[in-house]
């Protein structure tokens, strides 16, 4: 019997969000709608853990879309308390079951602590070995659960001092949210991979911690500041005390959360996601001109892109594709007819639109290529007379190791296929691809310090810090020099 595997449309997909308030009554719900802004990053899972008055912390969690957890109104009855912090999944590290839906939490014979976290640990097998042969049991299969038996084993006096030892351990891109009988803490790993932003609701003051900016918005919380590479922020009864764990920092986020992760509306170090995504469509069309009709976007993430491109090549930009909004997940058996008639379920070409008209299909990504080619061939079924490709990012040639779920080459198209190949394969008339220097300068990250802020080695080859337990599988490719690793910072 052939296996039900759980993807998303476009095969490509971000760890988690997370979300956190501290100090207000009304903690669990905020963190409720907070989630919910942040759905986009994860769809397998939620869980929320609150704070009672009395400090004792109580969790509720489940499978499934956020609405589908807590669908039993007593659930959210459960959540009282005035601070609280939740999470959204998708798996990268660890099964899908629910033992590995977050938040965490342990109950120690001093204190309780709850821990949320989006990211992924690259030296997470080495340090489980370690701690499994000193004693520690494991209640799930994801790399979360590592910094618990760290804090837990630590030596140090107070929790603080806990808490900046094990951080001190880790390696990868990882942010964390931690919630205490006394305090919420928030930590970004020392390079900044993922985004991690800081509000504050403007009536009473209470702090708010989310993935994204978007998230803050939808709670009414302020913008106060993004969380720093290698910062260590505590929330308690006296304020914010924003301090760092360690001083061996650089700024590398993820060029994929401007590319395609985050949303639009949202804003990561000062750079707002929908001006940089339709720069790159700008550049895209700068340098790849082609004769055309018209532009098309794939919705959703890529109609920021189509509109710079249809800006710069002084073309309509038109709804030549219309998606199904309603349709959060595909459940696809791996036969060419379902993956085909699940991407049909979610997108639909317009024949009154493309018609007769050669069209350019402005898209964020390929990565295996097969959602591609089903919709160049939906656009051939409704009459397109020609589709030409344009990427609005460079070709997806290397894996990634910190936080998103392509940790190899196996089912990036541009790792085996030459861009001519890619465009035989996916019936394209042309194919071509945003420029890593254009990608660079099209999110114009406002940063001074080294290199240019951002993580491009899915493109390029270049990882900024080395991915330990992972380093086995590229270590061919590092000797011929095709992919590089910084050295710790």
């Amino acid at each position: 019997m052939a296996t039900t595997t759980i993807v998303n449309e476009r095969s490509l997909n971000e760890e988690c969000g997370i979300f956190g308030v501290w100090d207000n009554p009304e903690a669990a719900e905020l963190t409720f709608y907070g989630l919910h802004a942040l759905q986009h990053r994860g769809q397998e899972g939620a869980g929320i853990v609150s704070k009672k008055a009395d400090g004792r912390l109580w969790q509720e969690r489940g499978l499934g879309l956020l609405s589908e957890v807590f669908a039993d109104p007593r659930r959210m009855m459960n959540l009282v308390g005035d601070s609280a912090i939740g999470h959204v999944r998708y798996a990268t590290a660890g099964s899908n079951g629910i033992e590995n839906i977050q938040p965490f939490m342990v109950n120690f014979s001093d204190m309780q602590i709850a821990l949320a976290h989006n990211g992924n640990i690259t030296n997470a097998k080495t340090l489980r070995q370690e701690l499994e042969d000193e004693g520690a049991i494991f209640q799930s299969s994801s790399d979360t659960e590592i910094l618990l038996h760290l804090i837990r084993r630590s030596k140090a006096l107070t929790f603080d001092e806990k808490l900046r030892e094990a951080l001190l351990k880790l390696r990868g891109g990882f942010a964390f949210l931690l919630l205490t009988p006394n305090a919420m803490y928030a930590a970004l790993d020392p390079h900044g991979f993922r985004p991690f932003v800081i509000g504050q609701l403007p009536d009473d003051g209470a702090y708010v911690v989310a993935s994204e900016t978007a998230a803050l918005a939808s709670v009414n919380a302020e913008f106060v500041q993004d969380v720093q590479p290698g910062e260590l922020i505590r929330f308690d009864n006296t304020g914010m005390h924003v301090s760092k764990y360690t001083e061996h920092t650089t700024l590398n986020i993820d060029a994929m959360e401007y590319i395609y992760f985050a949303r639009p509306d949202s804003n990561i170090y000062g750079v707002n996601v929908h001006k940089a995504r339709k720069r790159m469509g700008k550049a895209t069309a700068i340098e790849h001109p082609v004769a055309a009709d018209m532009v098309v976007g794939v919705p959703n993430s890529s109609l920021s892109a189509a509109m710079g491109y249809a800006e710069q090549a002084h073309l309509p930009n038109e709804m030549g594709l219309v998606k199904n909004q309603y349709i959060a997940r595909s459940f696809i058996e791996p036969t060419q007819e379902k993956r085909e008639r699940a991407v049909r379920m979610k997108l639909s070409a317009v024949p009154a639109i493309v018609s007769g008209q050669r069209v350019i299909l402005v898209d964020d990504s390929i990565v295996r290529g097969t959602t591609s080619k089903y919709i160049i061939k939906m656009l051939r079924d409704a009459g397109a007379s020609e589709v030409h490709v344009r990427i609005a990012s460079p070709e997806f040639k290397y894996p990634s190791f910190y936080g998103v779920d392509m940790q190899t080459t196996d089912e990036l198209m541009a790792a085996h296929h030459s861009k001519a190949e890619m465009c035989a394969i996916i019936g394209a008339d042309s194919l071509e691809f945003l420029s890593v220097d254009g990608l660079i300068d099209s999110i114009d990250l406002p940063y001074s310090g080294p290199g240019n802020g951002l993580t491009t080695a899915y493109f390029d080859g270049h990882y900024p810090s080395p991915v330990y337990d992972y380093q086995a599988s590229l270590a061919k490719l590092a000797e011929a020099g095709v992919v590089t690793f910084d050295p710790e910072p």
